[in-house]
């Protein structure tokens, strides 16, 4: 079995794959001071849970976004599943994609991640990739795979922990679809969730817009993140949603990776 491991800034998702079968996933939050023996206790125990043996693993990836959580991650894979873990990016993993910006080198693994999981679903078009986390990316995929740049924003709880952080009366809420579909709030609380939800699905929609005319040719838009299902509720802004883009992009870069050796 394949342990993928994604690190975002807020959650570090596992997940085990046989070949290209995804088995289980877990989350747990980002810390970057979380030991090799912590992340053991916590993972083996889900294993177990799940009908999973750590001999079972034969081989560790890893992406990451928060580069002081990397030594940890490498040191489990050693420590526990007596295999160096490969990291995404980072020689023998080179990405197998172009990177065509002016700075390929400052692109985010989960971006890279996500365009080789585009490319293998939508091959031969062109894609956005909409990634709803701590920062919400879009970003343009080429036909042939190639990371074509994109948009960083800020992610929705990201915008509202501002928003409650630095006024003091406002309260905090869950982001969820309002009631109605009135944009008139009548309480505090409803005019922050028309605020949050309407604002951002405007965003989303102006800006697909604009990367849609820019490009200049159909683009196929694919969403990910835990976001995007609530979004999608009211207005297809999205042609798929790929709950596991960034987990599969590593199953395929470790795949890819297999056939070239």
């Amino acid at each position: 079995m394949l342990l993928a491991i994604d690190v975002g800034n807020t959650n570090a998702k596992f997940a085990l794959f046989r070949g290209t079968e995804l088995l289980a996933r877990w989350r747990i939050a980002t810390d970057d001071r979380r030991t090799a023996d912590e992340y053991m206790v916590w993972l083996d125990q889900l294993m177990r849970i799940e009908g999973h043996d750590r001999a079972g693993v034969e081989a560790v990836i890893i992406s990451t976004v928060v580069p002081r959580a990397l030594h940890n991650l490498q040191l489990l894979a050693v420590k526990y599943f007596g295999v160096d873990a490969l990291v995404a990016g980072r020689e023998p993993v080179t990405w197998g994609i172009a990177l065509k910006v002016d700075e390929p080198q400052s692109v985010g693994a989960d971006r890279a991640v996500n365009a080789i999981s585009a490319q293998a679903v939508e091959p031969g078009k062109d894609k956005l990739v909409i990634s709803f986390g701590t920062a919400t990316t879009l970003d343009h995929i080429g036909p042939d795979g190639a990371y074509l740049g994109g948009i960083i924003a800020p992610g929705v709880n990201l915008s509202l922990e501002a928003l409650v952080a630095a006024a003091a009366k406002l309260p905090r809420i869950a982001i969820e679809a309002p009631a109605t579909n009135s944009v008139i709030g009548r309480t505090t609380e409803s005019q922050m969730l028309i605020g949050v939800y309407w604002g951002y699905v405007s965003m989303m929609e102006g800006l697909i817009a604009r990367l849609k005319a820019e490009v200049g040719k159909p683009l196929t838009v694919i969403a990910t993140g835990g976001l995007a299902t609530l979004f999608q509720e009211q207005g297809q802004l999205f042609d798929r949603i790929e709950p596991d883009l960034t987990l599969n992009g590593l199953m395929h870069l470790y795949n890819q990776r297999k056939t070239t050796i």
